[in-house]
């Protein structure tokens, strides 16, 4: 699935300025959460793979669960020590979810 113009939105985002820059972070970010999937994944781990913000990641990540990214289901799991670990759900496993919500 191809990342939308409207993918994005905010109050300061500009497509002219953001989108290709957003898009491709949001590319990579949905490419390493997804192959394969089922892999944790830390913000600080994403974000030296794709070279973009903590916050930038997390952004993304909260846009992968958007409908218009692809509604992708995204777990969380918080380890000792408070750190947070993120991962894509399978496709299969994310339908099944769907029967249940």
């Amino acid at each position: 699935m191809a990342i939308r113009w409207d993918a994005f939105d905010g109050k300061t985002y500009d497509p002219t300025d953001d989108y290709d820059r957003l898009k491709t972070c949001l590319e990579k970010v949905k490419h390493l959460m997804t192959k394969p999937y089922g892999q944790w994944w830390t913000l600080a781990e994403l974000s030296r793979k794709t070279g973009s913000s903590e916050s930038g990641i997390s952004a993304h990540i909260r846009d992968l669960r958007k409908e218009k990214n692809g509604s992708h289901q995204v777990e969380s799991v918080r380890e000792n020590g408070g750190l947070w670990k993120y991962r894509v759900c399978r496709p299969e496993i994310q339908d099944q979810i769907n029967l249940f919500n």
